[in-house]
């Protein structure tokens, strides 16, 4: 992806255990992925033999998110304010409901782009918005 002439307006990370995802949902079943997960989101996780993995590096890209733009999750931005679903190629790709992209656009910021990454027991994710 080229950000030649783009500049970073606000960074975040995070980093999510997926047993915490695991048993959540197994503790508060679909009412859980209601709150936490698009809609989208949830058909393309639980589609895999082992969605907590996917689901957990979504949950930390929200997390994630919520630190780029400066907000938290809350009033500005809750955690279905933002979807990550996967592109052609397998990349990741970011939804914005209404809320998130007016606050994108408050920003300044265009776009916002994640990485997401896990193993069995760990997944991480990297927010940038960018001007």
């Amino acid at each position: 992806m080229n950000l030649q002439g783009g500049n970073v307006l606000g960074v975040g990370v995070d980093l999510t255990e997926v047993d915490r995802i695991r048993t959540a949902h197994r503790k508060h079943g679909a009412a859980f992925l209601a709150k936490v997960f698009t809609p989208a989101e949830q058909e393309l996780c639980l589609a895999k033999a082992d969605p907590y993995p996917s689901l957990a590096a979504r949950f930390a890209a929200k997390e994630a998110a919520s630190k780029a733009f400066g907000t938290g999750l809350g009033a500005e931005l809750s955690l279905t304010s933002v979807g990550v679903l996967n592109g052609p190629e397998g990349e990741p790709v970011v939804e914005l409901d209404d809320k998130a992209r007016a606050l994108l656009a408050a920003r300044g910021a265009s776009r916002l782009l994640v990485s997401l990454t896990h193993t069995d027991t760990l997944a991480q994710a990297f927010a940038v918005l960018v001007r």
